[in-house]
């Protein structure tokens, strides 16, 4: 039963793998075969030559961007759309009630508890995998089992959000009626004397307990990335500022990490954007709490509980102006590093 289960788990993803590809190259060969029918090497208009090699290479591109544009359009572009008209209606999406539902969202007690939980969550997690993302980049390399902590630190990126918060479950449990305790910190906490808590229950403080997981698994890219950035600095540099008596924290302060600060902005704003799109991790843990609740699960609760589609559009377009300027800032920096 197992076996037959898992093939047939296995059939559709195969399907999809093999029918996607093949559909791929086909359009590739058809596109290119149509196009170089149309528009030959050379014809000619009125007894001259016309060479039409150029126009058929622009059009080439975009006949190869278009599908990319059309998934955009369909799955990117209107749903946004949608949810800005959406925003200006009422709770079933019928009568026009203005920016009322924008008012609500900055009186509501609920919404300011979730901007100011989102506040914190940006100024604490995006710091902390900076900071453990750089110190392990560094150190990782100066000791022998350094490949071995990489790995160790790198692995909570392969697992989801929702099973990285189900091992932290675990990590913040608590006893019930005089159980064992299988919870990691309330077995240290008890066995160092002290009481044992609901971690994730405690008001305002919640908010830090549920950043860990975050900063548990976002270090582990941090740090890859960093990593190459280091290993790509100058070996002259850094062996001349030691000949000239600098110590390792002004070798890495006033040399390393200048040459790599580009890389630390990018590092911030990616750990940024994912920050504030986080969901997974308050909705497994603190989906009852509103205390640690976040615009996200604002949203969620709007249009999914409340069911008032007017409230949860405008949560959600709240969350994408907040997140379009870091991304048209990250544009920009490509670009000009680019050119």
């Amino acid at each position: 039963m197992a076996d037959w289960m898992t093939l047939g788990g296995l059939t559709p993803a195969l399907f999809a793998v093999v029918s996607g590809t093949a559909g791929c190259l086909f359009y590739f060969v058809a596109a290119n075969w149509i196009l170089d029918r149309l528009l030959p090497d050379s014809s000619t208009t009125r007894g001259r030559p016309v060479r039409r090699e150029a126009v058929r290479e622009r059009l080439r591109a975009w006949i190869f961007v278009a599908p990319a544009l059309l998934f955009l359009a369909v799955y990117l572009l209107y749903p946004a759309l949608e949810t800005l008209r959406l925003s200006f209606l009422d709770r079933s999406s019928e009568r026009f009630v203005g920016w009322e539902n924008y008012r609500w969202f900055f009186t509501s007690a609920d919404s300011r508890r979730s901007i100011l939980n989102n506040l914190l969550w940006l100024l604490f997690v995006p710091t902390a995998c900076v900071g453990f993302g750089l110190l392990v980049a560094t150190l990782a390399d100066r000791i022998w089992w350094g490949t071995i902590a990489k790995t160790l630190v790198f692995m909570p990126m392969a697992i989801s959000f929702v099973g990285a918060s189900v091992i932290w479950k675990f990590v913040y449990s608590m006893p019930v009626r005089g159980d064992a305790h299988i919870g990691l910190l309330n077995a240290l906490v008890a066995g160092l004397g002290f009481t044992p808590q609901y971690w994730t229950a405690i008001p305002f403080w919640n908010n830090f307990f549920l950043m860990v997981i975050l900063i548990w698994i976002q270090t582990g890219f941090a740090m890859v990335i960093f990593s190459a950035a280091l290993r790509g600095l100058p070996e002259d540099t850094l062996e001349a500022a030691r000949i000239d008596g600098a110590n390792e924290l002004q070798v890495f302060f006033r040399i390393m990490l200048p040459q790599i600060w580009a890389t630390v902005l990018v590092v911030w704003t990616t750990i940024t954007i994912v920050t504030l799109k986080i969901f997974d991790i308050i909705w497994v843990f603190a989906r009852a709490d509103k205390s640690a609740h976040i615009l996200a699960v604002t949203m969620y609760d709007q249009l999914f509980v409340a069911l008032h589609t007017g409230q949860g559009s405008a949560v959600a377009v709240v969350i994408m102006l907040a997140v379009m300027p870091i991304m048209v800032w990250n544009l920009r920096r490509f670009r000009r590093e680019e050119r």
